[in-house]
Formats: structure tokens, C-alpha cells, sequence
């Protein structure tokens, strides 16, 4: 039985134009027994821009997919009696947390919503003109020209989610992260005994006894030449850009006790291909599926893994997701890992999120 789609949206190229500014009027003030009446243009009106806005309750772009154009509107010209055209409204979209806007050509980065204060402008509405009643002077008395209104921005936009989490859980597909999220928080995510049943990052809270909460990311797997763009790996990666912890979970397999060590490695490779900087963060072992093991399998695994990967045993946790065994210990021991996150970050990035 193969996975029912999935509505998940993170990736969309859209095309956003801001509304021109309106031009100047060039005018000249008309009234009877007033016959030299002076310059009266007013000055056209600026054009609505497109703004992105962070909406904490969204967490696809989804709504951003459903319209490939937006186009704000233009400003109103200038008139005659000094009176000023009005402004274009501006339009507003609302995007997940995490999200990036890219120029689609270029690939520049022009906006990333988590260095802004939530809100942004991404095409800016061009400049109402000058009406001629601006440009009266001394010597200029009769200014008979005026300006046009400037045009708004325009771009073809490359727009991202990159999920934000502290910790993300990271492994090959099937190796049991789904379980372990639902273990741990109160997520419920699809969990089924086939390959790929995550096709999107899942987000869980462990709680932490001053109120605020430890976001966890349940990232999709990540296959063999996934920083090549092999199946989804790419769309996968760019989630791991923006957890701050990682948990690489791993498959016991009592038939192969190299099996943890080989998926690590193979793990490693991947994401150091896509951004080694990733692979500096705090990060700690998971092996999953204690329950598969007979007594004195899981000495010679850990011997193993530890000879072949190098890592310190106090960063290794063998758990059973499914049965909740030494669950409790792993989530205490994330939530004081979490000592390197101040707790003014993870309470503001909790309150963001929620």
C-alpha cells in the first residue's frame, strides 16, 4: 500500500509586480475674474507594495501556490486643484516561520523572514511624480511639466520553508522517528511499517518545567544521494538548516551489528555533501528498536559503532520507540542539552511557534 499524498507545500515560485506611482498632473488654476491663476498639479500617489508577514499558524505555503501572480495596485494621478492621487493598496501575504525568498533567476537571497521582525517587504511600490504645482518658483512661474510616477518592483520569486525546530530527529527512512516523536510529545504523526510514510517535517513539544517548550522536528528520511537530489533529498535537507540540535536515529539490526555505524556514516556524508556548518551543531545518537535485540546484542553493537564512528558512549541512547523504554531518559536528557540554547530563545522561538 503505498502513502496517500500529502497537501504539504514548501517550495513555489511565484511572480509578485508592486503597483507604479501615478503621475503628476500639470495644471493650471482656472476661475473667473482670476485670469493668471497659478500651477495647480497635485503630485500622483505612491504604489501598494507586497509584503510577506509571518503568520505563527501556518506551516505550508500552501496559500501561496494557489496564485502563481500578484500584483498590487497602482497609484492614483495627480489632479488638478493640488489635489494628490491616493495610494495603491498594498498586498498582504501571510508565510510560515522559516520561510526564504529567493530571486528565481539569480538565486540571491533577498529576504530570509527569521532576520526581520516578522514582516517584510519583498516588491516595493514605485513613487508617486511630482505635480507641476512642486516645480513653481521665483523665476519659474509657469512650470508647464511634471513628473511620472516611478514603476513598482517586479521579480520572479523562489519561495522556501526551511522548518524552525531546536532539536531535529534525522535518520533513514523506517528507522523510527515518527515513533519516537509520538513517544516523546504529543505529536501524532502517520505511522505505518513502509518507507517514506513522513513526506513532510512533523513538529512536537517537549515541555520544560519553567513553561516553555522544546520544539522537536520529525525531518523525512534522508536516502543515499540525497544531496545529489536523488528522490525527495534536497526538500528534506533544507529542513535541517534551521533545527539547532540533531538526533540521528538509527535502526538496530540484530542480524548486522554494523548496520547503526554504516546508516550513520552514510548520514553523515549526506548532510556534509549539502552544508557541513550543519554537522557542527550539538547532536547525539539514537538507537532505535531495543526491542528487536536478544541479551548481549546490543554490548557488540555499541562496541562496533563506537570502534567505527569514534562517538562517546555518554552520547549513545539505545531506546524502543514502540515501547517506550529509556524514552524518558532520552527526552531529559534533550531538555538539558538544551543548556546550550539560552532560555530566552528557546521561550521565544516556543511563543513563535505556538
Amino acid at each position: 500500500m503505498c502513502p496517500a499524498q500529502t497537501d504539504f507545500i514548501d517550495r513555489v515560485v511565484i511572480r509578485v509586480k508592486a503597483g507604479d506611482g501615478g503621475d503628476g498632473c500639470i495644471s493650471f488654476h482656472r476661475e473667473k475674474f482670476v485670469p493668471r491663476g497659478g500651477p495647480d498639479g497635485g503630485d500622483g500617489g505612491n504604489g501598494g507594495s507586497i509584503i510577506f508577514k509571518v503568520h505563527p499558524g501556518r506551516n505550508t505555503l500552501e496559500s501561496l501556490a494557489s496564485k502563481p501572480f500578484y500584483r498590487a495596485e497602482d497609484g492614483g494621478h495627480g489632479d488638478k486643484n493640488d489635489r494628490h492621487g491616493r495610494s495603491g493598496k498594498d498586498i498582504l501575504l501571510f508565510v510560515p516561520p522559516g520561510t526564504v525568498v529567493r530571486d528565481h533567476e539569480t538565486q540571491e537571497l533577498l529576504v530570509d523572514m527569521e532576520d526581520t521582525e516578522g514582516t517584510a517587504v519583498v516588491a516595493k511600490g514605485g513613487h508617486g511624480g511630482r505635480g507641476n504645482a512642486r516645480f513653481a518658483t521665483a523665476s519659474r512661474q509657469v512650470p508647464r511639466f511634471a513628473e511620472p510616477g516611478t514603476p513598482g518592483e517586479e521579480f520572479k520569486l523562489l519561495v522556501e520553508l526551511k522548518t524552525v525546530a531546536h532539536v531535529g530527529l534525522v535518520g533513514l527512512p523506517n528507522a523510527g522517528k515518527s515513533t519516537l516523536l509520538a513517544a516523546m510529545t504529543a505529536a501524532r504523526p502517520r505511522i505505518a511499517p513502509y518507507p517514506f510514510t513522513t513526506l513532510h517535517p512533523i513538529l512536537g513539544t517537549i515541555p520544560i518545567s519553567d513553561g516553555t517548550g522544546l520544539v522537536v522536528a520529525d525531518i523525512p528520511g534522508i536516502i543515499q544521494g540525497a544531496s545529489e537530489g536523488l528522490g525527495l533529498g534536497l526538500d528534506f535537507l533544507r529542513h535541517i538548516e534551521r533545527t539547532r540540535m540533531l538526533v540521528f536515529v538509527l535502526e538496530l539490526s540484530p542480524a548486522d551489528p554494523s548496520f547503526p555505524a554504516v546508516t550513520y556514516q552514510q548520514l553523515l556524508t549526506e548532510i556534509r555533501a549539502y552544508d557541513p556548518e550543519i554537522l557542527t551543531r550539538p547532536a547525539l545518537i539514537v538507537l532505535n528498536k531495543l526491542d528487536l535485540l536478544q541479551e548481549g546484542d546490543l554490548e557488540i553493537i555499541l562496541e562496533e559503532f563506537i570502534r567505527e564512528t569514534g562517538v562517546e558512549q555518554d552520547q549513545i541512547h539505545a531506546v524502543s520507540a514502540l515501547q517506550g523504554r529509556n524514552v524518558p531518559q532520552l527526552r531529559e536528557t534533550l531538555i538539558r542539552s538544551s543548556g546550550t540554547l539560552t532560555q530566552d530563545q528557546i521561550a521565544g522561538d516556543e511563543e513563535r511557534l505556538s
